[in-house]
């Protein structure tokens, strides 16, 4: 498959903001990719080379791509930063230089996407000495071959910068329909993908295998599952009648989640709930698991917790988030900072997939599974069907360090749904118990020109919240307050990978920012109340006709939630819920 149609794609696809246009160009090019280059097309898609926990970036720095252009364009580098400076996007740049370049040049080769993306592939394991002249050969063999428009592209994808707006949902869409010929495919291609993290392998499998195929894709040890994850509520009453009058209760501590993958042959590999690699950082938490799990092959799931070496107490999780990202002083960090897992699940054990197993069998499989240590322990549970009786264990879970309980529910129905929100687990935190009912985890998806004290900088941005059923982010509020000094100068630098020159199709806003981002971060925020807003999509039309949520007064933290991808945000249900809450706070107080 020749590169420029994928560059076509990539340009049709760059020009609209329109979902359903964006799916029908997606399977149009599904359609026209050979079977053995859709895993190619695929992670190109995505802006990737591999799946993310693989930990392969490509990333390469502009200030490279500035070298390599102005060794193509026969240009200083001065001279292709200023054009850089003018245009903002290094793609444009590059896209001016190749069409110079072509004007001058007689013969190319035609660039297909198997050489396009071999090529990015040795630039990403070139490493060692001579590695940045090697990356520089590489990457200068590809545009001195390039049209314009696909130099564009290769210089986007080359810095990771691709920003089509094209989610794994919406490419899933365009499968089904490619391969099952209507959306409603998309329910076997969704769980591969849930309890494989590849979309790349998914994509391979449905082309050679069809929908059969997908359906036969089993858990496999090292490919992580992605995370289930809780709704919310505010109250004892209302999540035990949620759950049908009893449900178990189990501490939820204050740490890192992560995934663990035990092998046949001994390995341990840790995957975070961003389905990062994480191995390397904690070392002596693999280790512990390896020693404690009794199977040849398991995939179980826990909360990681930083301790107090003097007291044995449970930190908060800024503690343990010191070890995240380092690469040395792993010994020091982990004697520094000692954890404990606490394990709550267990997804698959020796050929066995258990996430279609009730959770009262999941668990006593993992309570038979592991041999508590110092290092590692199972969640406490406790069976409840009295609401006083909820509250009681969630102030001794507060008591004991945790952030509240995670209460789950006990039918049969209780299976673990891979890379889904719902209602089969329900988080009651602490503060649910607070006159402000929770903090929001909110998505910056745009920034407004700061003024007066705050010119050059941010002024504030525009936060939203996570529409799981529509898969689009819906604005809740403008957040300038709580930010430090240091906060505010630092906002640009710390959003500028995610600029992007348009509004993306993901993002639904009737507001006008000054730029806007692709939904990637998450901060926590919390509020005085939640109102009725003419001007917010947050759940817009479910509590009133042309009216959505909004946060009065929101204030920020000062915790950025690097733990979470953007689709952990809080949703526009649970904003739902929490405004429902206020209400009836608000009738029932005298």
């Amino acid at each position: 498959m020749k590169f420029i149609e994928l560059a076509n794609a990539f340009e049709q696809i760059d020009a609209t903001t329109k979902r359903l246009e964006i799916t029908d160009m997606l399977v149009d090019l599904v359609c026209r990719t050979p079977k053995d280059e859709i895993s190619r097309v695929v992670y190109l898609l995505e802006g990737k080379l591999y799946p993310d926990y693989e930990g392969i970036e490509l990333g390469l720095a502009e200030k490279l791509l500035v070298r390599v252009a102005a060794e193509v364009a026969g240009k200083s580098e001065k001279a292709i930063e200023s054009d850089y400076k003018k245009s903002g996007d290094i793609g444009l740049t590059i896209e001016k230089v190749v069409e110079k370049r072509s004007q001058t040049t007689l013969t190319k080769r035609p660039l297909t996407v198997k050489v396009v993306y071999d090529t990015f592939d040795k630039i990403a394991h070139s490493e060692g000495s001579g590695s940045v002249e090697t990356k520089l050969r590489l990457l200068s063999s590809l545009l001195n071959d390039a049209t314009p428009k696909e130099g564009k592209y290769i210089a986007r994808l080359a810095v990771g910068n691709l920003r089509l707006g094209v989610a794994d949902m919406t490419i899933l869409d365009a499968l089904a329909v490619a391969y099952g010929g209507d959306k409603i495919a998309r329910e076997p291609l969704e769980r591969a993908y849930n309890l494989s993290s590849d979309l790349g392998h998914v994509a391979e499998v449905v082309a050679r295998d069809g929908l059969e195929g997908v359906k036969k894709l089993k858990i496999t040890v090292g490919r992580p599952i992605r995370s289930m994850l809780c709704e919310r509520l505010p109250d004892a009453e209302s999540i035990l009648e949620k759950l049908g009058g009893q449900a178990s209760a189990e501490y939820k501590y204050d740490g890192l989640r992560i995934q663990a993958h035990i092998g046949a042959k001994g390995g341990v590999e840790l995957f975070s709930r961003r389905l990062e690699k994480i191995t390397e950082q904690f070392p002596d938490v693999a280790a512990a698991i390896r020693k404690s799990v009794r199977a040849k092959e398991a995939i179980v799931e826990g909360e990681c917790v930083a301790v107090d070496a003097n007291t044995g107490d449970m930190l908060p999780f800024q503690v343990i988030s010191q070890r995240r990202g380092r690469k040395y002083e792993i010994e020091r960090m982990s004697e520094e900072v000692p954890v404990t897992v606490f394990l709550f699940d267990a997804l698959y054990v020796d050929g066995t997939d258990l996430t279609t197993d009730p959770y009262l069998k999941r668990r006593k499989m993992l309570l038979d599974l592991v041999k508590p240590s110092d290092r590692v322990v199972v969640a406490q549970q406790f069976v409840v069907s009295d609401a006083k009786r909820l509250e009681q264990l969630m102030d001794e879970a507060v008591a004991a360090g945790c952030e509240g309980l995670v209460v789950k529910n006990l039918s049969e129905q209780s299976i673990y749904q891979a890379g889904a929100r719902g209602w089969l687990w329900i988080k009651y935190k602490r503060s649910y118990k607070a006159a402000v009912q929770d903090t929001f985890d909110l998505v910056p998806v745009g920034a407004f020109a700061g003024r007066g004290r705050r010119a050059g900088n941010y002024g504030a941005l525009l936060m939203a919240v996570y529409n799981q059923k529509d898969d689009v982010f819906e604005t809740i509020c403008k957040l300038g307050s709580g930010f430090t000094d240091a906060d505010l100068a630092s906002l640009p630098a710390t959003m500028d990978p995610y600029l992007t020159k348009h509004r993306t199709p993901r993002v639904n806003s009737l507001m006008q920012a000054d730029v806007w981002f692709t939904p990637s971060m998450v901060l926590e925020v919390t509020a005085d109340e939640i109102t009725l807003s003419p001007m917010h999509t947050c759940a817009r039309d479910a509590v009133r006709e042309s009216s959505g949520l909004a946060l009065r007064f929101p204030r920020f933290t000062g915790k950025w939630r690097r733990d979470k991808a953007a689709e952990d945000a809080t949703t526009s249900a649970e904003a739902v819920e929490m405004y429902k809450k206020q209400l009836k706070k608000i009738e029932s107080d005298p």
